[in-house]
């Protein structure tokens, strides 16, 4: 298992170089990146890209539920993008005591394993068009949509060296600070930019 690196680290604002050639080093990658990515628990982990391991490679993970098995994007390229739907608004109270704040103002909430007990609502594509080859270097083209599109839109900033907080500031949304209450419950209070 590899360890994820966290934000200040500067692999993550580098932008990932292409994968060349799927050797035996890349292999190993992706399986301990795969080990990494199922062993992240609180929070769950439904996404993982290289650089969050310190490798700055154009390779991300993403596993959007129990049902789907791990799926490897190799020098990904997202090739459309259709707009995001208005959703309703969260509730402005300064402390939230719930699983976590769903939305706000057509903006889904995110995580990031690299930034831990950071949530953040970030506006992205509801329908997504991706090419990319897998682990076995055979080439994939697909449409997204939903919560695997968000996934992905997420992935592919890491590779571009963006973190979501930056998302959050440009689209002048909020970012919230979770912590476990007395019943381990995650609690959410909105951080003051």
């Amino acid at each position: 298992m590899l360890e994820i690196v966290t934000a200040p680290n500067s692999v993550l604002s580098q932008k990932a170089k292409k994968v060349k050639k799927i050797d035996a080093a890349i292999s190993n990658l992706i399986k301990e990146m795969n080990e990494t990515l199922l062993a992240a628990k609180d929070p769950k982990g439904v996404g993982l890209a290289a650089p969050q391991v310190g490798k700055s490679l154009s390779i991300f993970q993403v596993k959007p539920s129990e049902k789907f098995p791990v799926a490897t994007f190799i020098n990904p390229v997202i090739e459309n993008t259709e707009s995001v739907k208005e959703i309703p608004t969260l509730s402005n109270s300064q402390k939230i005591e719930a699983k976590k704040p769903k939305a706000s103002k057509g903006k889904l909430l995110e995580g990031c394993l690299s930034i831990p007990n950071i949530w953040g609502n970030v506006s992205r594509a509801k329908k997504i068009t991706v090419s990319w080859r897998d682990e076995k270097n055979k080439h994939h083209r697909k449409i997204f949509d939903g919560f695997s599109a968000i996934i992905i839109q997420h992935e592919m900033d890491h590779l571009d060296g963006i973190l979501f907080p930056k998302r959050v500031l440009e689209q002048k949304g909020k970012l919230y600070k979770s912590q476990k209450n007395e019943k381990n419950e995650d609690v959410f209070e909105e951080i003051e930019i």
